[in-house]
Parts: structure tokens; C-alpha cells; sequence
């Protein structure tokens, strides 16, 4: 079954000020009555469309494309000669009428509407009335009308095609809406739910209304954060690795590798922000290949992959604690040369320690500890 698409472009809108009648007035970028004709060009139950432009317009339509884009109908001198003139270029099965101004349409208004056509010679989407209605005269409050059984209506309003030319065809001028012609002629028209987004330009302050609603909707980037943390006790040296730095030490680290805590911890930070384990899954230390190796063998592996998996690496943070070695005297080469390994700016790595007080086996000068946080954005 054919479904097209009336869109009424024909009107002045002074009500809504402006160098321009509002449909062409621009919003988000482009003219409301574009962002207007593209909802209908994406649906895809939507079959044809038409556009019915006052003939004053023709120059504004030509301008940016729009007869290729829909058979273009010129208006008359009332709504409901325009429609008529819509209909007579038009030939479907079924037909949407709707109001240019409302360049917000969900598409999901157009499939209820065109669910109810398969039961219904006429359906229309509305908002029932929830405020308080009143009465009023010179600026004063009258009466209270009962808003039991009132709705907002709303376009697009949908037709058995040969039932609503005929309906137009004997009605005459003067009708607020399709609605009101198809009830004169007779026809039953479904109520179907409307959307509160589907607003219908007609004052300026809409155009900011219209315009927050157009803007596409606002993405959350997929932001990891991942956290590490690694111990190693001393043992025999004359040195320890820390972050990629041989600090001059009375005793050694002791590990599979070079027993770099700092970069180890680094490392698991990293791959858990990826959740791809730790660094004993992807280098177990039953494997004698990475016996005494360098840590930065590690470190490098795992932003290679944070790299393929589509992350930037874009914050480090690791804390040292430990009795002694003192760090401060060389946290800025530490800095440096984890820069250097991830490939970061090194104003984006942070270097840190802290003592335990004397407490537990770090303060008893048992070993180091490390904990590290690791921030990663997709890009």
C-alpha cells in the first residue's frame, strides 16, 4: 500500500517574525522546512512526497534543491486550498497532511499514525490537555472549562487517500485543520498518541525551542579508568628499577623480570582499563623467555594493544611507596622516561610517593609497593 507525504509550506507565519516566513527561516543549520522534509525522506514507509510552497517561494525552493527532493505543489489562498493543491499532485493510497512548522516530527509518530490507517479511514496524533483551562476577558480570569476529553492536536494527520480528496473536494475553505474536513464529510478519525517533541514553530521564542531539539542527541564518549597495583621484596643489589630508572639502592628488587614495581603496576592499570587481565596472562612468569626482562617490554605491550583496541592512553598516575630509595631526587627522570615508553605528553604522567609510616613491610623495609590509576578514552 502506497504511503505519501503532504507537507504544507505554504503559509506566512507572522507570528513568528523574521525576514522570512518561518519555514524557511533557518534552525540548527538549515531551513525548518528541510529538517521537515528530511523526517519523511528517512522513514522508510513513507513512499512520495510532496511540497506545497506559496509561488513567491518557488525562487527559495529552487535555491537549495528541493524540487528534487519532492514533487513541488503551489499553494492557495487558505489552508485548505493548499491541501487541495497538494492532493492534486499527488497519487497514493494513503496520505500523511502535515504542518511544515513542525520540524521536530519523531518518526514514531508517522508509524502510529500509519498503524491506525489499517483499521481507520482517519487518524491523528494528539496530546490530551492536562493544564488548567480557563476563560478569560481583559485580562481577567472568567470561568474554568472542564479539559475532560480535550486534546492538542498535532500533524501528521493521516487519510485514506480518495476519502480525503473527496472530504476536500466538497468542503470549501475555511477549516483549521484536516481533521476538521474529514469530520464534516463524515469520516471517523483514530486519536493516536502524539509526542511532546513535536512542537509547531509559530512565535520567535520557538526557534530556540526547535533548534535544542534538532541538535543531535549528545554521545558519552566510552572513558576507562583502570587500576593497578604490584609488590616486590628486596633482595641482593646494588640498585633497584623504578619507572624505567636505575636508582642507585643497597639492595635489589626481586622478580622474574627486572622487578620493575612502578612500570608493573602501570602496565596492569592499563590493561585492566582495557579488561584484558594482567601482565602475568599475557607474560606468565612460567615462561623462562621473560626471565630478567626489561619492564618496559611490558609497558610498551600494553599500550600497543590499548592502541589497536581504539584508546588514547591520556592520564597516568602511579604512587610509590616505600621507606627508601628516596624518590623525589628522581621522580622527574621517572616522568620522563614513562613519557617516553607510552608515547605521551610527559604533562600527562604523574609520578608520586609516599612512606607507610614505618608500618607493615614496606615501613619495615621489607620490599616496594606501587598502585597506579590509568585513564583511557576511545577515540
Amino acid at each position: 500500500m502506497t504511503t505519501a507525504a503532504i507537507i504544507v509550506a505554504a503559509g506566512r507565519g507572522r507570528r513568528a517574525g523574521g525576514p522570512l516566513p518561518k519555514q524557511w527561516q533557518e534552525v540548527a543549520g538549515r531551513p525548518v522546512v528541510e529538517h521537515t522534509l528530511a523526517v519523511f525522506e528517512a522513514h522508510p514507509r513513507v513512499d512520495r512526497i510532496t511540497l506545497v510552497i506559496a509561488p513567491e517561494d518557488m525562487e527559495l525552493a529552487q535555491a537549495r534543491g528541493l524540487p528534487d527532493r519532492a514533487v513541488i505543489a503551489l499553494g492557495g489562498a487558505e489552508r485548505s486550498a493548499s491541501v487541495r493543491n497538494g492532493l492534486a499532485a499527488t497519487r497514493a493510497e494513503r496520505v500523511l497532511i502535515h504542518d511544515a512548522a513542525r520540524c521536530c516530527l519523531p518518526s514514531g509518530v508517522i508509524d502510529r499514525v500509519l498503524d491506525a490507517l489499517d483499521t481507520h479511514p482517519a487518524a491523528a496524533p494528539a496530546l490530551p490537555v492536562t493544564d488548567a483551562l480557563w476563560t478569560g476577558a481583559e485580562g481577567q480570569v472568567t470561568g474554568v472549562q472542564d479539559r475532560r476529553g480535550l486534546y492538542r492536536a498535532q500533524t501528521p494527520q493521516g487519510f485514506h487517500f480518495d476519502a480525503i480528496t473527496a472530504a476536500h473536494a466538497t468542503h470549501g475553505a475555511g477549516a483549521a485543520d484536516d481533521v476538521e474536513v474529514a469530520r464534516r464529510a463524515g469520516l471517523p478519525v483514530a486519536i493516536v498518541e502524539g509526542d511532546a517533541r513535536n512542537l509547531k514553530i509559530t512565535t520567535p521564542a520557538d526557534f530556540a525551542r526547535a533548534a535544542t531539539l534538532l541538535e543531535p542527541p549528545m554521545t558519552i564518549p566510552d572513558i576507562r579508568t583502570g587500576n593497578g597495583f604490584d609488590v616486590h621484596r628486596f633482595g641482593p643489589g646494588d640498585h633497584v628499577m623504578l619507572c624505567g630508572v636505575k636508582v642507585p639502592h643497597g639492595r635489589g628488587l626481586q622478580g622474574h623480570s627486572d622487578a620493575d614495581v612502578g612500570m608493573h603496576t602501570v602496565t596492569d592499570a592499563i590493561y585492566g582499563a582495557l579488561c584484558q587481565g594482567d601482565i602475568g596472562q599475557h607474560f606468565p612468569p612460567s615462561d623462562p623467555q621473560w626471565k630478567g626482562c626489561e619492564s618496559h617490554v611490558f609497558l610498551r605491550h600494553a599500550c600497543a594493544l590499548a592502541r589497536e583496541m581504539g584508546f588514547t592512553i591520556t592520564h597516568v598516575d602511579c604512587t610509590l611507596i616505600c621507606e627508601f630509595p628516596k624518590i623525589g631526587p628522581v621522580a622527574d627522570a621517572m616522568r620522563t622516561r614513562m613519557a617516553e615508553v607510552m608515547g605521551m605528553d610527559r604533562d600527562r604522567v604523574s609520578i608520586k610517593a609516599t612512606t607507610s609510616e614505618k608500618l607493615g613491610f614496606t615501613g619495615r623495609g621489607e620490599g616496594i609497593a606501587a598502585l597506579a590509576t590509568a585513564t583511557l578514552v576511545k577515540t
